[in-house]
């Protein structure tokens, strides 16, 4: 938190009222997570859905600090409730991502890694400028408050950013198809470094870059930055699992230095990412991948059971605090309401461009599936309904009022702030009611990995566990039709069964102390599934 702005003259700025100032500020703090978890566990125990916790945190804030302002007490706490992005990037958001990745479960992300990866970069690409372009057309044509086109397209960048934790919250709730779960959690994650890179490379496109190299910049950028981010990541994971594997830190007399490691090393993947000028965001995604599969199993019984319990108490923590946060600051900061157009305008243009996106996406990763792989229309509609924008965008348009000019900048903060609200309270609080109409939720997310070909047809029921997915039946006429394509795509699945092999007869024997064991594998992905799910 930052210093309280108080000027010297004033009589406030004693250390003694600087002390009072900020115990009232942390107390209110405390007050409102522990009425927000009261609140959700209410809510969860009576499966009442119109009202997520996310929803319910984001509300308890936005009440708190109107109440704040209208009862002019803010001045006292307000520099302990600014809604500082730095804050957020360096200190909310770490724990969040890093169990994002600490418990995700392996088999359904990675046997979907392709289709997530396009809606994460190609979609998010597509969703920034469909927005940006329809932006600037509307102001073109006086419709709305006018920006210049690359703004236009900074603010596409930086409202494609989704954060749909209160969709994922009722699929933990109602159970839901495990590979649409693994597509709105994947592409949630990898689209905040797609809409954070965007964004920052607008800026500078923005400030000293001429626009002939712009498409070519953004392309070249965004592959340095993820390809960059998730070799750091890779690397730090790999670093701690060696460590943890030979120093022989697993006696009983060293379970605390070793539990203190093993929570320093995601923070530094993260911190290095963002010293060197990459997205810390993916490289502790990453680093929680690798650390859960190889760092974990190094670990001793004690020492496991810490970890997976702290890094689920303090992401969650985290999370409700980043919802009341942004609540306490939307109520607290100024706002330019005179542009109401532009935000009605950018609410109906976020939809399209989020229909773009999906359903763009969603044809191309059909065209190469098996019939029987293909993302159905239900599932597509659930993954547009699911684009909720939360603090990601909004830490951005805060960002933005000090990037942009004075009415430029506040303009595209009210917006987002109102796209915000309305996505997290309203959308949000009909997702459940949305989800159960599409027939997309009630499957069960209990059931083992395994069990989930009982929800598929038949042609699905060959599970291969090498290539972490299902495995495609072999029709011979694809083979003898000379299709390059097909062909191109079998090896790919080849490939990949070759890495599962490299990983299980080399690098798990290597990085771990066991060596490879099926049962052990297993059961190491099983605690980070149900880790995930609760």
């Amino acid at each position: 938190m930052e210093e309280l702005r108080i000027s010297p003259a004033d009589p406030r700025g004693s250390p003694a009222k600087e002390q009072q100032a900020a115990g009232v500020g942390i107390l209110l703090q405390i007050m409102m997570l522990v009425l927000s978890f009261v609140l959700g566990h209410v809510l969860r125990r009576h499966r009442f859905y119109y009202l997520p916790e996310a929803s319910a945190s984001l509300l308890i804030g936005l009440i708190v600090g109107g109440l704040a302002n209208i009862s002019n007490t803010e001045t006292s706490i307000r520099a302990w409730f600014n809604f500082h992005e730095e804050f957020f990037f360096l200190f909310l958001l770490p724990p969040i991502i890093f169990q994002s990745g600490f418990s995700l479960q392996p088999k359904p992300f990675f046997s979907n890694f392709g289709a997530i990866v396009t809606f994460a970069i190609f979609g998010t690409f597509v969703a920034s400028v469909v927005t940006g372009i329809l932006v600037y057309l509307a102001g073109a044509t006086y419709l709305i408050y006018k920006l210049p086109f690359v703004e236009c397209l900074m603010f596409g960048a930086l409202i494609s950013a989704t954060d749909p934790v209160t969709v994922l919250s009722i699929f933990q709730e109602l159970g839901t198809d495990v590979n649409l779960y693994a597509l709105v959690f994947g592409e949630s994650v990898l689209n905040d470094a797609m809409a954070i890179s965007l964004y920052r490379t607008m800026s500078l496109v923005r400030s000293h870059m001429s626009s002939g190299e712009n498409f070519f910049m953004v392309v070249v950028r965004f592959l340095e930055t993820f390809v960059g981010s998730m070799s750091a990541g890779v690397g730090v994971g790999f670093t701690s699992a060696l460590l943890f594997k030979y120093a022989g830190l697993d006696i009983d007399n060293l379970q605390n230095l070793e539990c203190c490691l093993f929570v320093l090393f995601p923070y530094f993947s993260y911190m290095l990412a963002e010293g060197l000028g990459l997205s810390g965001i993916v490289s502790i995604l990453f680093t929680g991948i690798v650390m859960k599969h190889y760092s974990f199993s190094n670990l001793s019984d004690n020492s496991q059971k810490f970890a997976s319990a702290f890094f689920h108490l303090i992401s969650s923590l985290a999370e409700t605090f980043v919802f009341i946060y942004m609540g306490f600051d939307i109520a607290m900061e100024q706002h330019s309401w005179s542009h109401i157009g532009f935000i009605f305008f950018s609410i109906l243009f976020i939809g399209i461009a989020r229909a773009a996106n999906v359903f763009s996406c969603a044809y191309l990763v059909n065209l190469v599936r098996p019939a029987h792989r293909k993302i159905p229309m239900k599932h597509q509609k659930a993954l547009w309904y699911s684009g909720l924008r939360g603090a990601m965008a909004f830490a951005l348009a805060l960002q933005s009022v000090h990037d942009l000019p004075e009415g430029h900048g506040q303009t595209i903060f009210t917006a987002t702030t109102a796209i915000v609200v309305l996505t997290v309270l309203l959308i949000g609080g009909s997702t459940g009611t949305m989800l159960e109409k599409l027939q997309v939720v009630g499957d069960g997310l209990d059931s083992p990995l395994g069990e989930v070909s009982q929800h598929l047809p038949p042609p699905l029921l060959s599970f291969d566990s090498n290539n972490g997915g299902y495995r495609a039946p072999t029709y011979e006429g694809e083979s003898s039709s000379g299709n390059r394509f097909k062909m191109k795509l079998k090896e790919f699945r080849n490939s990949t069964a070759s890495f599962t092999d490299l990983d299980r007869n080399y690098l798990t024997p290597f990085f771990t102390t066991q060596n490879g064991e099926e049962d052990e594998h297993d059961e190491l992905f099983g605690d980070s599934r149900r880790a995930g799910y609760h």
